[in-house]
């Protein structure tokens, strides 16, 4: 029985991806044996059932997309992230690993490394997604990327995702901490230890406030100011500013220079 106009459609869309994974598999590192985990990590569930409902299959759509593999990649990543950071930093706390760890996992960093990887043009969405600007929503890439993670581990085992974790994740993440030690970025929670060190003398927390955004939606820089308060007083006692690509972020330098004044002012006592 011939195939219908729409199964036409999705095999000419099959043999099409087959042949645009092969630029991706290069920037991965690896050539799949079963391509099609490759595709099955690729696919959001959106095109799945677009996919199955065109085949008549629409029950099975869940079978298809890539949210099984984000679990098992989620997995992978944590235990290779956690190897490393083990090994390389044997005189960290486990408080210290595992902040480390959650921004090498987080998915604000797995969307840098997807976009790296220009992962959002091999995404396969449904249409509504397409519409939508999926390729280069955040959350959709980071998820991708997992599968991916997944798609290798079962394709050629833990040794060689392993490589390829450290390679394209872990590695360049970790040099550029180690060379901008003190950049936002610091393993140090500036935050906790201002929190620990004002609780310690009974006084109050910090007050955080956004006083400044400025730049387009893609590279924004907000500056943050906390603000140190005395019992009973309405105007702050010291207040110290932040820069960063993020709130977070500009809350931690905040943070750092509060710090940096309080303990000076108790070595000059």
């Amino acid at each position: 029985m011939s195939p219908t106009l729409e199964e036409s459609i999705l095999l000419k869309k099959t043999d099409l991806m087959k042949e645009d994974l092969t630029e991706l598999e290069s920037r991965l590192g690896h050539a799949f044996r079963q391509p099609e985990l490759l595709e099955r990590a690729l696919t959001h569930s959106s095109h799945a059932h677009e996919e199955a409902k065109a085949l008549g299959a629409e029950t099975a759509a869940e079978k298809l997309d890539n949210e099984q593999f984000e679990f098992l990649g989620d997995a992978v990543l944590g235990l290779v992230a956690s190897e490393i950071l083990f090994e390389r930093f044997p005189k960290f706390h486990e408080g210290q690993l595992s902040k480390l760890k959650a921004h090498l996992v987080s998915a604000g960093h797995l969307v840098g490394v997807a976009e790296s990887m220009s992962l959002g043009q091999y995404l396969r969405l449904g249409r509504g997604e397409e519409r939508s600007g999926g390729r280069s929503k955040g959350t959709l890439l980071s998820d991708a990327l997992e599968a991916i993670i997944a798609a290798m581990y079962l394709d050629a085992g833990l040794e060689r995702t392993r490589a390829f974790i450290i390679r394209s994740i872990l590695e360049p993440e970790l040099d550029r901490i180690g060379k901008e030690s003190s950049s936002e970025l610091s393993l140090t929670d500036y935050k906790s230890a201002l929190q620990e060190l004002l609780q310690s003398s009974g006084r109050l927390q910090p007050v955080y406030a956004t006083v400044k955004e400025e730049g387009p939606d893609h590279r924004k820089t907000f500056t943050v100011e906390a603000r140190i308060f005395l019992q009973g007083q309405s105007r702050p006692e010291y207040v110290a500013r932040g820069e960063g690509a993020t709130k977070k972020k500009a809350e931690q330098l905040a943070a750092k220079q509060a710090l940096e004044h309080l303990r000076g002012a108790v070595q000059s006592l």
